[in-house]
Parts: C-alpha cells; sequence; structure tokens
C-alpha cells in the first residue's frame, strides 16, 4: 500500500494511471451525512490479481480540490481507460458525475445475475468479498469512522486499501459468472443431433476432481461445470482457502528436502539407529527455520488476518513431515542415505490425461494432476498422493479420484500403482488402496460414471429429468451450494414461474426501505431479501440500540411512503427484522406447476400440499407426523379458504389410488367440492346436513376402533406396520369438513361433534384417520379449547379480526389479520411458522366411479 499525501508525488501519480487501460476504484467521504460532505480520499488498484493491499495506492485529497479536478479530467474523463466501482452512482457524486466515461459499476452488473444465483445473503461489496470470493476477516466497523481526522490510522488505511482489492476480486468472479463465452456451452447440444452431440462430448474434457464430485452429487458436479461454485463439504470452522497454501508449502518441503544437506545427513546413521520421532523433529525444525517462518513473516506483514490460518497450514505441514519421515525410514533399509530422498519422491510430470472407453462405445478423455509420485522400497510400488486439508465426507469419492490417478500412472509406464490420500487437518489421517482395488474401482465404476456424467451435462433447464439428487442426503445439510440446487433444479413450470419473479429488483427495493427508515432516524442494515409469490420479504439488522418496536410501529408510515397496497407485516427473527412488503404484480402459484400425477405405493406417506415458500418450493405436511396429523384451517370471505381445501384434497387423490386413500367430505354451503362428488375416492357421499355429519363421524370413530382390534390382533402398533405385513392393506381416511361453525348454532349437534373430533383427535392418527376443519369464523365459542388442543396442524388464512388469529394460530399471534388474502397464508408446525401462498387449481377434472 502506497499512501500519498504530498501534492506533487499524487499528480505524478494520476499522470501514470492515465495510461492504464483498466482501474479499480473507491472512495471514503468525510462529512458524508451532513449538508458539506468531501472527498477524503481516492484508493486505486491497477493489477487485478492482487490478493492483498500492497499495490493499492492511496490518495488523500482531502481539502484539495484541485487534485480531484486534476484526478477527474486525466482519469474519469478518459474514455479509453475503464473505471470500475462497486457503487457507482454514489462515489461518482465526487468524482465528475457525468463527465466521467467508460464505467463499469458491480452492483449493477450483481443485479444482472441475480442474488440467488450468485448464493450471497445480499450485494454489498464486503459481502460478495466473503461469501463469492471467499475473503476471511473481511473489516466492516472502520466504514463508520470519521474519514476527516488526520492522521488517518493504520486500521483506516488498511480497511480502505482492501476494499479495492476485494472490488477487483469480485469483478473478476462476476465477468466469469455472467460472460456465457467463460462457460463450455455443452447445453447448447441438446439443439444438435445425436452424432453431433456425441462428437462435442468426446472433445470435451473431464477431470478427476470433477469424477469425485459427481460421486459426491451429480447436481453439484453439474453446478462446477457451468458455474465454476465451490464444492468442498467443509466444517463451519475451516478456513477456506488453506488448501493452495499447503499444497504449495508442501512442494516446497519436498524440494527442500531433495537439496538440502543437512537433511540427507539425518540418514547417515545406521539404519537400526533411526528415529522416526527424532528425525520428524528435526525435519520439522528446518524447514520452519529455512522456510516456513519466513513466508509466514512476510503473510503477516502484508495481512494480519492471515496469521490464523497459516498456523493451521503449519498444524497440517507438521503431520505430513511426520508421515514422510517414516517412509523415509523404513525405505533407508534398502537404499544409501545419499540417494534416499531422491529416490523416494519420484520427480515426474504431475498432469495426466486418458481417454476411457465408455460403454456405448464412445470415449472420453480425463485430465488431472496428483499431489506427491513416492516409491515404497518395501512393496515395491509407485504410490500416488493426493492430499486434502480437511477430512472427507465420502471417502468412496476419494478413492474415485486417486483410483484414476493410479490408473493413469498406470496407462503411462506399465507398472502397479497404489495410491493415498493423506487427511492433514484437523489431524492426520491416511487412506490407502493397493493397485488391485484401484484397478478393480476403475474397470467397474469409472466409465459407467464418466458416460452420466456426460448424459447429466446435456441437461438444461427447463427440461425433464436434471441430474438426480445426491443419495447420501446428510450431504446436503453441509453443502456449499444447497440454496442454490434447491432453486436450479426445480420443474419446467416451476422455473418459468421463477424467473417471473427474478423481474423484480428485491435489492433496489431493500435499499429504498433502508434509506425511508434512515429517514425516521432509524439505523438498520440491509442483508437481503427474497420475493414471494404475493410478497417481497426484506431482511434488515437494527443498528446497536435500535429497537424493534420502534420498526414495528412504522408499519403505516412505510405503507404510505413505500405506496403499498397494504401495510407491511414486521416480525422479529433470528438475527433480524423481517419487513413483508406486497407485491403490487402478485403471482399465482398454479397447481399443475407443482404437482404432477403419480401412483404411490400403499406404504409411502400421505402428503397434503399446503403452500409454495419464498424460495419458490412446496411445502408439505405428513399427516402421519403427530405435529402435522389434524389440521385447523381458517380464514375469512376471500382469503382464498376454499381454493386451498380443493388443492389440498387434490394433492391427495393426483398421487394415491382409490385403493390406498378415501376421502370424506362435508359442505354444508354446498359450494366448496362441486367436480369431486363423484369421484373413486369418497369413503361416503358428500355430507351436506347436520345429522349426516354426526353420523359421519361416529362411522369414523367405529373404523377407528375397529381397526385397533385388527392392529392387536396381528401385533401392530400403527396403520404403516399394519399395511407392510398385511396382504389386505388399509387405506388411509382423510375427512375435510368445511365450514364447521354451521354446525355449531345447535347445542346437541355440537356436544356431538365435539366429542367425535376430541376422540379421533386423540386417536386417530395411529389408525390412519385425519381430520382436517376449516370454518372463516373462527371464534372463541366455535373453536373451542377443546376441538383446538386436539387439532395439531394449523392454518390460517387471512382472518376478520386479531382474535381470529389469534384462536387459530394460539398465543398471542396476530399476524393473520394483516394478511393479503386469495391464498397468502401462515402454516404453523409445532412452533415453527411460515407464511406461504396456497397453491390455485383450475380446471378440475376427476374420474368418477
Amino acid at each position: 500500500m502506497k499512501y500519498l499525501l504530498d501534492a506533487a508525488e499524487i499528480r505524478e501519480q494520476i499522470a501514470k494511471f492515465s495510461l492504464a487501460k483498466t482501474l479499480w476504484i473507491d472512495t471514503e467521504i468525510a462529512n458524508w451525512n451532513t449538508y458539506n460532505p468531501r472527498v477524503s480520499i481516492i484508493q486505486i488498484l491497477a493489477e487485478s490479481k492482487s490478493f492483498t493491499n500492497e499495490d493499492v495506492y492511496i490518495l488523500d485529497v482531502l481539502n484539495k480540490d484541485d487534485l480531484v479536478t486534476n484526478f477527474v479530467n486525466k482519469i474519469m474523463a478518459n474514455p479509453q481507460i475503464e473505471k470500475v466501482f462497486h457503487n457507482a452512482s454514489f462515489d461518482l457524486k465526487y468524482l465528475g458525475g457525468n463527465q466521467a466515461k467508460n464505467i463499469t459499476c458491480t452492483l449493477k452488473l450483481a443485479r444482472k445475475i441475480n442474488r440467488k444465483v450468485l448464493q450471497v445473503s445480499n450485494l454489498q461489496l464486503k459481502t460478495l468479498a466473503k461469501e463469492l470470493c471467499h475473503f476471511y476477516n473481511v473489516d466492516k466497523e472502520e466504514q463508520a469512522s470519521d474519514w476527516g481526522q488526520r492522521p488517518l490510522t493504520q486500521k483506516q488505511l488498511n480497511y480502505a486499501a482492501m476494499d479495492t482489492v476485494y472490488l477487483a476480486a469480485v469483478h473478476r468472479c462476476l465477468l466469469d459468472i455472467y460472460n456465457p463465452n467463460s462457460i463450455i456451452n455443452i447445453v447448447d447440444m441438446v439443439s444438435d443431433d445425436s452424432k453431433q452431440s456425441k462428437e462435442k462430448l468426446e472433445n470435451t474434457s473431464l477431470t478427476a476432481t470433477k469424477v469425485r464430485i459427481a460421486f459426491e452429487c451429480p447436481r453439484l458436479f453439474y453446478l462446477k461445470q457451468f458455474f465454476g461454485v465451490n464444492t468442498l463439504f467443509l466444517p463451519p470452522d475451516n478456513h477456506v482457502g488453506i488448501g493452495n497454501v499447503f499444497h504449495q508449502l508442501a512442494d516446497e518441503f519436498i524440494n527442500f528436502a531433495t537439496n538440502e544437506a543437512r537433511i540427507v545427513q539425518l540418514f547417515q546413521s545406521a539404519v537400526n539407529q533411526l528415529q522416526v520421532e527424532q528425525i520428524t523433529s528435526s525435519m520439522q525444525q528446518l524447514f520452519y527455520e529455512v522456510k516456513f517462518y519466513s513466508y509466514l513473516q512476510q503473510a503477516v506483514k502484508k495481512d494480519a488476518s492471515q496469521a490464523q490460518p497459516l498456523l493451521q497450514v503449519w498444524q497440517g505441514l507438521q503431520g505430513l513431515i511426520k508421515r514422510f519421515a517414516e517412509i523415509l525410514v523404513i525405505n533407508r533399509r534398502y537404499c544409501s542415505a545419499e540417494k534416499l530422498i531422491s529416490n523416494t519422491f519420484i520427480s515426474e510430470a504431475r498432469k495426466l490425461e486418458h481417454y476411457f472407453d465408455l460403454p456405448d462405445g464412445s470415449k472420453q478423455r480425463v485430465v488431472g494432476e496428483f499431489d506427491c509420485l513416492v516409491f515404497n522400497f518395501e512393496a515395491k510400488r509407485l504410490c500416488v498422493v493426493e492430499f486434502k486439508t480437511y477430512q472427507p465426507v465420502d471417502p468412496s469419492a476419494q478413492l474415485a479420484q486417486v483410483a484414476l490417478y493410479s490408473y493413469m500412472l498406470w496407462q503411462k509406464k506399465k507398472v502397479p500403482v497404489d495410491s493415498a490420500i493423506y487427511c492433514v487437518l484437523p489431524e492426520f489421517k491416511e487412506y490407502k488402496y493397493s493397485w488391485e482395488e484401484l484397478e478393480n474401482t476403475v474397470h467397474r465404476l469409472i466409465p459407467y460414471k464418466l458416460q452420466q456424467m456426460r448424459q447429466w451435462l446435456i441437461w438444461k433447464p427447463p427440461h425433464l429429468n436434471p441430474p438426480p439428487p445426491t443419495t447420501q442426503p446428510h450431504l446436503c445439510e453441509i453443502c456449499p451450494q444447497k440454496q442454490k440446487c434447491q432453486t436450479y433444479f426445480v420443474s419446467p413450470d416451476i422455473s418459468s414461474t421463477d424467473n417471473s419473479q427474478k423481474s423484480v429488483n428485491a435489492d433496489a427495493i431493500g435499499e429504498e426501505l433502508v434509506a425511508t427508515l434512515q429517514s425516521f432516524k432509524i439505523k438498520v442494515d440491509y442483508q437481503g431479501a427474497a420475493v414471494g409469490s404475493a410478497f417481497i420479504r426484506v431482511k434488515l439488522k437494527p443498528h446497536l440500540g435500535v429497537s424493534v418496536n420502534s420498526i414495528l410501529r412504522l408499519s403505516k408510515d412505510l405503507q404510505v411512503q413505500l405506496g403499498l397496497i397494504d401495510p407491511p407485516l414486521i416480525a422479529p427473527q433470528a438475527g433480524y427484522v423481517s419487513v413483508d412488503l406486497p407485491r403490487s404484480d402478485k403471482q399465482v402459484a398454479k397447481f399443475e406447476d407443482y404437482i404432477k400425477s403419480q401412483v404411490l405405493p400403499a406404504t409411502a406417506p400421505v402428503k397434503i400440499a399446503v403452500g409454495v415458500n419464498l424460495e419458490g418450493q412446496l411445502v408439505e405436511a405428513d399427516l402421519s407426523d403427530p405435529n402435522t396429523c389434524h389440521f385447523l384451517v381458517g380464514g375469512t370471505t376471500g382469503s382464498g379458504k376454499s381454493e386451498f381445501l380443493r388443492s389440498l384434497l387434490l394433492s391427495l387423490i393426483i398421487r394415491h389410488s382409490p385403493k390406498h386413500l378415501k376421502i370424506a367430505l362435508v359442505d354444508p354451503k354446498r359450494v366448496t367440492f362441486p367436480e369431486f362428488e363423484e369421484m373413486q375416492w369418497l369413503y361416503a357421499p358428500v355430507v351436506k346436513e347436520s345429522d349426516r355429519a354426526i353420523a359421519l363421524m361416529d362411522e369414523l370413530v367405529t373404523e377407528m376402533e375397529s381397526r385397533y382390534q385388527q392392529f392387536e390382533k396381528t401385533g401392530c402398533a400403527d396403520l404403516t406396520t399394519y399395511n407392510q405385513t398385511s396382504r389386505q392393506p388399509l387405506p388411509r381416511i382423510v375427512c375435510i369438513f368445511d365450514e364447521y361453525a354451521d354446525f355449531m348454532t345447535e347445542k346437541e349437534i355440537r356436544t356431538a361433534l365435539e366429542l367425535n373430533i376430541k376422540r379421533l383427535g386423540a386417536k386417530a392418527r395411529a389408525a390412519g384417520i385425519h381430520l382436517i376443519i376449516a370454518t372463516q369464523r373462527p371464534e372463541a365459542k366455535i373453536v373451542t379449547p377443546i376441538i383446538r388442543s386436539n387439532l395439531p396442524g394449523r392454518v390460517a388464512l387471512r382472518t376478520a379480526s386479531e382474535a381470529d388469529s389469534k384462536i387459530i394460530l394460539g398465543g398471542t399471534e396476530t399476524t393473520a389479520a394483516y394478511l393479503l388474502g386469495k391464498g397468502d397464508l401462515l402454516y404453523q408446525n409445532a412452533a415453527k411458522l411460515q407464511r406461504l401462498q396456497s397453491l390455485l387449481a383450475s380446471n378440475i377434472q376427476i374420474l368418477s366411479t
């Protein structure tokens, strides 16, 4: 970092910058929130590949208007120089405004790509640097410091200088993602004929690393191929980016050991006198003193935050050196000390390639680069070694990678090659494989896997049959691309729905909300936004000292200031405040876009469609779950309650055979289920009268008791286990009871229904009988405590009052009174409350009996 204060030096440096092709620029402004803002410093980087602040120039121009003018004339107005800013609209206010030519704004570029594609929490520069470019220890504190003070502190200068480093790195990443020419355009093969596709695929190289990823997760492999995303399943405390440094220093150690006389001297003693621990300690100490310490000092001098990850690298190197010492001591029995190291660590070109014969008769080129090649004199075998700075979550996938290296080396040398994986952190662990194991693996698995990988690469959205998800669901929980995977691999119609949602500039709306709150003297940080069908959820982090209540009180003010149809819903969440802003262009969640017809077996879980969440995913409730076995549904006129019940019912019958599922319907208003009155799934004719409703509930209680008697005879605990062992499986029965309030006017009917609901609610789940009770009048005298306590699942559409909302959702939850209607709902599963959009099923056609 070069900090220039002298006016002559600054002018000279501006003249040099005027010859550059591209400059990455940032500014810090003194008194930015007053009527007299002034440019304090201008930070400039001319080398885009710099990862430290060493090449950054900081021009101190506070109260030096002539220097700012000179910079504008020589740099900003020069159309031959590309000037890259993050938020150009802010910086250009102080650097020439309309005079500026050839400006690139990375914030605009990030918005074009879309935050969901980038998989970042927001589009602020430091967030992109951390989450997209994997910088760690990103400083945000100095942003609010006083840039009008002099002298500036070293911490301020480091903060300012790193901004341009972050900017250059973010700019590179965004261009790689945005530029379609940087991605192998394999998806275009879909439009070719099969012969042309085959030829293009054969000319496309795959790497051993990508084969490993494909074994772990086909979808992650696909995302890696087309977007270059991070694919490592790393634990939360692992330092991202230390792998490259470790590999560099591991190579450095091998070169050092090969050429350092003091290392050779360690093995001069008789073989029986060599002590592994002593040799290990000496080798570690020599390498630390000669190589690693100076590397550490230089790195920390450039960036103090490098200290902790480099100490972790040293921990890994110590384990590696110990393992190498063990191998050298064994080999010393068969080799002189002078030739020991050069004969153990084989100097060999590490880049490999091979054309594999695939089952379909084609060939596939695979390339790779191994880390180290060692000769074991005792086994008389070469061993290819792969270094990992983490413990693998799937050793079989690692086996596939090293199997390829060994197999390609065998093709080159025609001698057996063993393999080993050295996982050096958090503690050293070795995985070893013999050539016999590896050869068998390659011959049996790899050709088929390569052929699969080529087929996966042909797919592109919105076509059917995308690459399959991983066969190891536990990997999804730690997947670095979890959210991107969930939003990218969707059905064709869902993807088109997402595209309509992506047209909303959620970040711009979020920034407008932050500015509006700022006008009310409420300071918050914008932490991203998500676009739903009916609303946009903005996440805000209040500054220290800002109460959540101060934001809650502004609901109606925000409605006026932002021009909203309805007031926003504001709610505290874990770590942030969510503000749900209603959309003027509300989207419909079409039933057919999310659920396709299929016939599931009798033992399959029976799930009901509840609605679509903010990520565009369908949320379903499993009726066998104690928390969602029975439902209370409430919503006033216009809330979308009838449409919700119809889509819920359709989601059941479209996936389950009438042999495995029976539906009991109660429809006193005679308008909710007209299309379903003749369907094969009916348990009994649709009930429309109160006396028949009581009879139906009595029949269900009798059926429940009968099933328990059958379970007792067969030694089964519930319907699932019974159906797994019985030749005549029993169907699940779902009773959907619309407008329950219509039956509650007479005391005798109310008493009888409440008693049956209590009995069924308490015991019917295990027997495979489920209740869904709906009403547009969820009043206390209608939805009594007895009913509420026996219906654990809750769906609240828009209610007529806050009191109705409390009855459905319990406690003091009044939010349902402020929903938008037309399918906007709250789904309560145990203690979790989700805001969803219900599906809309139109043109329903059901096969009649």
